[in-house]
């Protein structure tokens, strides 16, 4: 899965820093506007990696002082600049977010769609909701505090559920009738306020495809900052009718796989595709 970049470790946590030109040379700098985070493509090598303080600190002089701290993996540093234009030379460009999915090293790739987290938060939160007052940083935690009537937001961290249905040897797919991921996926969807997990899981099946399940099983959890989520996985067995009923606002299609018609995915970085590979795999 993404967050798995053992043996590096990831700190998520807020830190008081600053980003300095003889500190922070070669630490990361994150750029994104809106769906999209700014890369650099090397002229001769064709690499594409994420820009560092050093590739853009002739371009942008004030580049550090634009900078906020976001995350760490290991010792090296990630930081957001949000206020800047993207150089029009030197190899610089501006891609999807869906970049990551597939983006090497994987331990920048997961540091840099944590940190696209934190900029949407950020971006969404610029006035307060209660008075329209512009927000400041708090200098303690990662916080947004509105200065007149002291409202506090905190980033955005919606739970989700993901279930694996089986049915003896088979397994339910769906695809989704939205949005760019086109390959086949299990039932997920966001968790109501008042509702359990397990709750969310049989409210989800029932209105996505129709279905009734039992013996819901936790499996583990992710974050998922493609969707601002922390995605809690299941493994449920179908209870009942096996007919299903389509939600077709939420998803184009729905069928059951016999085991070895499973498909092979050619993504393995989210708890859906490593819940799909294991049933394939007769581990589930």
């Amino acid at each position: 899965m993404i967050q798995e970049i053992y043996p590096k470790v990831f700190y998520p946590e807020y830190r008081r820093k600053k980003a300095q030109k003889e500190n922070n040379k070669n630490s990361f700098v994150l750029h994104f506007e809106y769906n999209k985070v700014m890369l650099i493509k090397d002229a001769l090598t064709k690499e594409i990696r994420l820009p560092r303080f050093k590739d853009l600190e002739e371009d942008i002089e004030d580049i550090y002082d634009k900078s906020v701290y976001v995350n760490a993996v290991d010792d090296e540093e990630f930081y957001l600049a949000d206020d800047m234009q993207v150089p029009e030379f030197g190899g610089f460009y501006m891609e999807g977010m869906q970049v990551f999915r597939e983006f090497k090293p994987q331990y920048q790739a997961f540091a840099g769609i944590s940190a696209s987290q934190v900029y949407r938060w950020m971006q969404s939160r610029k006035y307060c909701g209660y008075c329209g007052t512009k927000t400041e940083k708090s200098g303690t935690e990662r916080a947004l505090i509105c200065p007149k009537c002291k409202h506090i937001e905190y980033p955005k961290i919606s739970p989700a559920i993901i279930v694996a249905i089986r049915d003896g040897n088979r397994l339910l797919l769906t695809k989704n009738a939205k949005g760019t991921y086109k390959f086949y996926a299990l039932v997920a969807g966001f968790v109501e306020v008042g509702e359990t997990l397990e709750d969310a899981v049989r409210r989800e099946v029932k209105e996505e495809v129709g279905l009734k399940v039992k013996n819901i099983q936790s499996y583990k959890s992710q974050p998922w900052s493609f969707s601002d989520s922390l995605m809690v996985a299941f493994i449920a067995d179908l209870d009942g009718d096996d007919t299903i009923t389509l939600q077709k606002e939420e998803l184009s299609e729905a069928r059951w796989f016999e085991r070895e018609d499973v498909p092979v995915l050619p993504f393995h970085i989210s708890v859906g595709h490593e819940l799909i590979q294991k049933f394939r795999d007769g581990e589930i």
